[in-house]
């Protein structure tokens, strides 16, 4: 006996129900966490925000925290793949491009996702949002760091000093993000990558204008 299998057209459809369901709960989520905050929230707000009944919502997610880690989790992705991009930026190149203040395309690349991102970044980065992505984002933007950045003879340093370093450029340019977010994103990618490759590179002493 043959098992029967759902047809490619039903399994497009349910794929763009799924899609559409999850799209509609992230914009729920957004939209109650900007005007409640994350804990002022419940399943119920959601379910009636996005106009999905709570046995959709339970098919998909156990909780309200488990929806939001989907979404973080998404990102955190995207960002480990835009990092492993970096990783293997040639560095002359790399070395021109900050000689002649052009912005590297993966920066580019970055900002443009960020701002893709935005939305949501906004409202789970701002006060009533998760502090553990701000966290998460920290650690990602450290191991960026590390394997892109820092010379290879202090990837591995357990050095305290290196430590800090990495951890004092990775909180400035979260700030940098944030800032950029808070201030609703007016500059366009390029601009921002200019701005973060310029930070990155400056020297004491020289001049601070981009």
């Amino acid at each position: 006996m043959t098992q029967a299998t759902a047809s490619p057209s039903r399994s497009s459809a349910c794929d763009r129900r799924v899609a559409k369901t999850r799209a509609a709960l992230r914009s729920a989520l957004i939209d109650l966490v900007v005007e409640r905050g994350l804990a002022g929230i419940s399943v119920g707000d959601l379910c009636a925000r996005a106009d999905v009944t709570r046995t959709t919502f339970y098919n998909h997610f156990k909780s309200k925290e488990e929806l939001v880690e989907s979404i973080e989790d998404e990102i955190i992705a995207e960002l480990e793949g835009i990092q492993a991009r970096m990783a293997t930026l040639d560095m002359l190149q790399a070395a021109l491009c900050v000689k002649r203040r052009k912005p590297l395309p993966i920066l580019v690349d970055l900002f443009d996702y960020l701002r893709g991102e935005g939305d949501f970044l906004c409202a789970v980065m701002g006060p009533g949002g998760d502090v553990r992505f701000e966290r998460r984002l920290r650690e990602r933007v450290c191991t960026t760091l590390r394997d892109s950045v820092l010379h290879k003879r202090y990837r591995e340093s357990q050095d305290s000093f290196v430590d800090y370093y990495v951890v004092f450029y990775a909180s400035a340019y979260l700030g940098v993000v944030e800032r950029w977010l808070e201030t609703g994103m007016r500059q366009d990618s390029e601009h921002m990558a200019r701005i973060a490759q310029r930070l990155l590179f400056i020297k004491p002493g020289e001049s601070i204008e981009l």
